[in-house]
């Protein structure tokens, strides 16, 4: 297993490196800075000026160079919409995206597997296709109806929440529930197929048959081979929680990075848009070592080609 993830995280470097490369072109082609930069009564000289102080003028492979160079000093330029180092201001924006992250993923769980396993051992009954309905509506329900209603009911009409902003933990709990509700009912629904397919087995009706009580057969037999699917998507969903829940972040007002990554795009502050690429494909190569574990943990059996 160590030889394993070493050899993952050697991996890094040309990942990151591919990403860097592809990022750099897609920004320099999607349009030109100091136009956006400048005003409408700026000058050719003024121009030529902003150009060569960002280092514009050069040839696309010489900015290149310089941007690894500076890479891999931990510099990846100053922002000039903060006028700031990027990297900061990135590193600083990913507490809040991880706070909501693990809030919605800690609900989405919570609902998700008690559901799932309801649904699969009450199969075909009223009780699964109530709760196999209710999933297919959750997941059919965009984000932003879903957090646009609570703010309505729960913040504005009732008053027991702040409508936005990020503080305390009342801040989080409607945001939290808006993202985390969407991926319960994916991943309930996710649950029951795979809880299904592991009742079906010879070891669990072997295990019915010697007497050995429901719940235990369904927790301590079923429920375990039942979560590795469970853990992939988990880790997917968590990626895309901290570097893209874009929607959720503006309706509530909530700092975090994918919010930034789009005003970024909106502005061409190509430090920003890289600095944030960068440090989410670091994330999903970690969550990915991390799913890898996990798969070790739940099932023994599972052996890494090392």
């Amino acid at each position: 297993m160590s030889k394993y993830i070493g050899k993952t995280l050697l991996q890094v470097v040309p990942v990151l490196f591919i990403i860097t490369l592809i990022v750099f072109i897609l920004v320099h082609i999607t349009g030109d800075p100091v136009a956006m930069m400048l005003p409408d009564t700026a000058t050719a000289e003024d121009r030529r000026i902003l150009t060569e102080a960002l280092g514009l003028d050069q040839p696309l492979y010489v900015q290149y160079y310089i941007f690894l160079s500076n890479l891999v000093q931990g510099d990846f330029g100053t922002s000039f919409r903060y006028s700031e180092p990027a990297l900061p201001i990135v590193l600083e924006r990913l507490p809040a995206s991880f706070e909501l992250a693990v809030a919605s993923m800690i609900i989405a769980c919570c609902l998700a597997i008690p559901l799932g396993i309801w649904s699969a051992v009450k199969r075909n009954s009223f009780i699964d296709i109530f709760i196999s309905g209710v999933s297919v509506l959750g997941k059919a329900m965009p984000n932003f109806w879903v957090g646009i209603m609570l703010i309505l009911v729960v913040a504005v009409h009732w008053g027991w929440t702040p409508v936005s902003g990020r503080g305390g933990l009342s801040h989080l709990i409607l945001p939290a529930i808006t993202l985390g509700t969407g991926i319960a009912a994916e991943m309930t629904r996710l649950i029951r197929s795979s809880m299904l397919e592991i009742i079906g087995q010879d070891y669990i009706r072997t295990a019915r048959s010697k007497g050995i009580r429901e719940m235990i057969v369904i927790n301590k037999h079923a429920l375990r081979n039942a979560l590795i699917p469970v853990v992939t998507i988990t880790g997917l969903q968590f990626t895309n929680l901290v570097g893209g829940s874009l929607v959720t972040e503006t309706i509530f007002s909530w700092p975090g990075m994918g919010q930034l990554i789009v005003q970024a795009i909106n502005t061409h502050d190509m430090a920003i848009i890289q600095a944030s690429v960068f440090v989410v494909a670091i994330m999903v190569i970690l969550i990915t070592v991390i799913t890898d574990i996990a798969y070790k943990v739940l099932d023994p059996r599972i052996k890494y080609n090392e």
